[in-house]
């Protein structure tokens, strides 16, 4: 994790950042007078970090939320892995077009059990993000995702989806290349899945591009992640004709966690540490990953066929709707 100063704070972590500020002029002055004790004022500075990163979780708004998923210092999928998991074995291609280097996937080991890991990586970069394609996957990305979880389960392996993208790559090209239809071919053969599949959006949760590795047994949100049809931005400039309404539109698209959870649309929610997962990868992956070896034995027991049957089930019922009696029409 980097530290300060190379660490990148928001606007409203100002504060936290404040603080850095005066533990660097409070270690510049024990450098030049080494007689004096700066022990116990660096001590009450750390922990006035802690405590303003708790107050600033408590008081979160969705926009703040939505801030903090793409925050550049947040981990991605590859992080994830590394922490999580031992012998990662990345796969390439969907044996069609070529790799897209937007989604990642591969076996690996989870505590002990062998299981196919999958998910959208941004990049660390400019030079990485600009190779990530940004987190947006084209069609080939979505056919590589499928290819790899039809092999994990011809080998009966569980699946894996961890999700962060600002959508799907919206180019002329990819469109020309069945965008749609490779995203409904994913949504399609992975509620039919029969091995156990449990889905985590970690940062950004946006539309089809989410959707097209989002089907899961168990669908699971980090604290400070959302899922939406939409993003803010784009919401604001279609009802508005601006980006200036963004954090009406967060609040308007009931996209945090706490709202996914209260609609039925996921089923848990993952919690992070304090002032978000980019102030400790090690603690953000090891409450992941306890959540998921948890999920995967509960998992496990079930029978395929009731799995899918289980599945189609959950999808079906989402979402509000009144059906008008007949003689009405």
């Amino acid at each position: 994790m980097p530290e300060y100063p190379n660490r990148q704070f928001l606007d409203f972590e100002q504060p936290i950042k404040d603080l850095y500020e005066q533990i660097d002029i409070t270690k510049k002055l024990a450098d030049k007078n080494p007689k004096v004790d700066y022990s116990s004022t660096l001590q009450q500075l750390q922990d006035a970090i802690v405590d303003k990163r708790k107050e600033i979780t408590e008081q979160l708004s969705a926009w703040q939320r939505v801030q903090l998923s793409r925050h550049p210092d947040r981990p991605y999928t590859l992080k994830y892995i590394e922490k999580m998991c031992t012998d990662f074995v990345e796969l390439h291609g969907d044996r069609n077009v070529k790799d897209d280097k937007a989604m990642v996937g591969g076996f690996a080991q989870l505590e002990g059990e062998t299981v196919m890991i999958i998910g959208q990586q941004k990049g660390i970069n400019t030079k990485m993000r600009q190779l990530r394609n940004f987190g947006m996957a084209n069609p080939e990305g979505y056919r590589k995702a499928l290819r790899l979880m039809k092999l994990a389960e011809k080998f009966n392996k569980p699946v894996i989806a961890l999700v962060d993208t600002p959508g799907a790559f919206p180019g002329l090209e990819a469109e020309e290349r069945g965008q749609g239809e490779a995203i409904a071919r994913n949504i399609y053969e992975m509620i039919r899945l029969k091995v156990p599949v449990i889905v985590v959006i970690i940062g950004e949760g946006a539309s089809g591009g989410a959707l097209g590795i989002g089907v899961g047994d168990r669908v699971f949100m980090m604290e400070n992640t959302w899922y939406t049809v939409i993003s803010p931005e784009s919401c604001s400039s279609i009802l508005w004709r601006s980006w200036d309404k963004k954090e009406v539109a967060a609040e308007q698209l009931r996209l945090t966690a706490i709202d996914m959870k209260r609609f039925g649309l996921v089923d848990d929610i993952i919690p992070e540490p304090l002032g978000g997962a980019h102030w400790d990868y090690a603690e953000a992956a090891q409450v992941l990953k306890s959540y998921l070896i948890k999920t995967l034995s509960e998992l496990k027991g079930v029978d395929p066929q009731q799995r899918v049957n289980d599945r189609i089930e959950k999808f079906g019922k989402m979402g509000f709707w009144e059906e008008v009696p007949a003689q009405q029409l």
